[in-house]
């Protein structure tokens, strides 16, 4: 099934969406909607500028049903205690990874899920399953609504099995393509950094992240998305270029996107 590409909320009445709202080391977020469910996952901006993101890609934040977050890093939690207080959502987050969140003077309503669970939150069927990052507890997510899958998978040092098994048949695929390893290795960060960014518990190169879309990517996804992609030590058109080449036989026609640091995506529509 072809996603359809929308820019305004009342073109067509959404059974399921998805849009990236940023992606990258500077902060993380996307939304993701089936019917009246709404989630947020990830609350790396501030509260203005994800409720501007929101409200330039069509949704209104107050429709939000919950917040769902992958790990503790500050670029993906930078903006919950205050989004979550001002939204009054429940918050779904690892039985591991809530007590590691600065939360300040209020806490909100946490759903605690063990990493490996399935659960519900609206319509939406949840998916956790761990991923190799070097946080207490980072998961990745698949969502599935109305026959449709979404899976989002960053923050990870490799692909093991597991994760490769459970981002198969997506409809829509975030994966990370966080840098070119030879700008990485030259480039400003000290060593110690960039051994932890190319390490098992670091950062996705674009070679393994395009290896992987070319081994595993078929024609059910019909939209993948790279994003996360290092400020200093890689660029979107090194990262298009590959994955370009990448997407040969059954993937061919499916349509690639890199997410941006500072503007969201448009919704893709189901």
């Amino acid at each position: 099934m072809s996603a359809v590409i929308i820019s305004r909320k009342e073109d067509f009445a959404a059974i399921v969406s998805v849009t990236v709202l940023a992606s990258s080391s500077a902060g993380n977020c996307a939304l993701v909607s089936a019917g009246d469910t709404r989630i947020l996952v990830d609350a790396g901006l501030s509260r203005k500028e994800t409720f501007e993101r929101m409200a330039a890609a069509g949704a209104d934040p107050e429709s939000v049903t919950a917040i769902l977050i992958s790990h503790e890093h500050t670029d993906h939690v930078a903006g919950l205690p205050v989004i979550a207080k001002k939204l009054d959502v429940p918050v779904y987050i690892s039985r591991l990874a809530a007590p590691a969140i600065p939360w300040g003077d209020y806490i909100p309503k946490l759903e605690l899920f063990q990493a490996g669970t399935r659960f519900p939150i609206g319509c939406i069927d949840v998916n956790s399953f761990t991923i190799p990052h070097d946080s207490v507890d980072p998961v990745g997510f698949s969502f599935h609504a109305d026959g449709i899958k979404i899976s989002i998978a960053t923050d990870l040092g490799y692909l093991p099995d597991s994760v490769r098994f459970q981002l198969r048949n997506s409809d829509v695929l975030l994966l990370e393509s966080n840098h070119d390893l030879e700008m990485l290795k030259v480039g400003p960060y000290p060593w110690s950094v960039k051994q932890r960014v190319m390490g098992r518990m670091g950062h996705l190169s674009n070679d393994v992240a395009c290896n992987f879309v070319r081994d595993e990517v078929d024609a059910r996804t019909s939209t993948l998305i790279l994003g996360h992609l290092s400020e200093h030590n890689n660029h979107p058109e090194i990262v298009r270029l590959m994955a370009t080449q990448a997407l040969k036989g059954p993937s061919l026609f499916t349509r690639l996107v890199i997410a941006e640091a500072h503007r969201p995506t448009e919704a893709f529509i189901y």
